[in-house]
């Protein structure tokens, strides 16, 4: 799989999470381990590690861990967001005051576990539908305050986003249909609502459904719950929309829903059932 093109996050973003793990860690007394066993002055030099192969994210998040405990703090990193990496892989080197290094320690690898956990998990997807034509791509069902970091490691894995929240897209789903009393007055009146920028997208359970938003213009479908045969049924009923498939999707059946001729496929899977990848930091001994 080719590396994908990443945004970049945003510093702000990054620094205010990171301030917020770091005080939740430290609390009123700060690392008393660490304060209590290191003199001020002594400096250590550290090694982070895979131990897994896997795909990487989130290293600035780490990089800025650092860098919150202390400025002079030195991160030197042997890898970039998005690479590929092999069990017994260095990605980073850390040097300075041992204490510091210790205080961020966590903070940094827990950002780089979870995130990292997320892209190859979401690499193994974007894999099984190499030359299908079909992408994967995350949902909102992300940890609460941590969702764009969670949809940069989507996109690290080499999947794409679905909107990011309620207000950057529309998208009509079954129970907005049954309140406005069809697919076509649901569709027509989003379209009286929304600004000629903003993305429509309407969700359909059946091909009867599906026939209904084709006839009202729907740019954008997503095709809810459907067995690949049906899904290729749809594709041959389309008339250039662009069609995404949702429900049901696992390692096991995406290979098949991306054969089917969808332009994207949603899951939850890549950014709620992934685990972490397992990265340790070492303090690296002279002699």
């Amino acid at each position: 799989m080719r590396k994908p093109h990443l945004p970049e996050l945003p510093r702000p973003l990054v620094r205010a999470a990171v301030e917020a793990a770091l005080a939740e860690d430290l609390g009123m007394a700060g690392d008393v381990t660490s304060l209590a066993t290191l003199g001020p002055e002594m400096q250590a030099r550290a090694v982070m590690n895979v131990r897994d192969a896997g795909t990487v994210a989130g290293l600035e998040l780490a990089r800025a861990a650092f860098a919150a405990v202390d400025p002079e703090t030195r991160v030197e990193l042997l890898v970039a967001d998005g690479d590929r990496v092999t069990p017994g892989q260095d990605i980073a080197v850390i040097e300075g005051r041992a204490r510091a290094v210790m205080s961020a320690e966590r903070v940094a690898l827990n950002y780089l576990m979870h995130l990292s956990g997320i892209a190859t998990h979401t690499a193994r997807f974007a894999d099984a539908l190499e030359g299908t034509g079909a992408r994967i791509t995350c949902t909102r069902k992300t940890t609460p305050g941590l969702r764009a970091f969670e949809k940069f490691a989507v996109r690290c894995g080499g999947g794409s986003s679905h909107r990011y929240g309620l207000d950057d897209a529309v998208l009509i789903k079954d129970n907005h249909i049954a309140v406005c009393g069809g697919v076509a007055a649901a569709l027509e009146r989003a379209r009286a609502y929304a600004g000629h920028l903003m993305a429509i997208e309407i969700e359909v359970d059946t091909l009867d459904q599906f026939a209904q938003a084709l006839e009202a213009g729907a740019s954008v479908v997503l095709l809810d719950n459907m067995t690949p045969d049906i899904l290729r049924e749809a594709v041959g009923m389309n008339r250039g929309a662009i069609l995404e498939a949702s429900g049901n999707v696992d390692l096991d059946t995406v290979r098949a829903i991306g054969e089917s001729g969808v332009d994207y496929i949603s899951t939850s899977k890549i950014t709620m059932a992934a685990g972490t990848l397992d990265i340790g930091l070492d303090i690296q001994l002279k002699g």
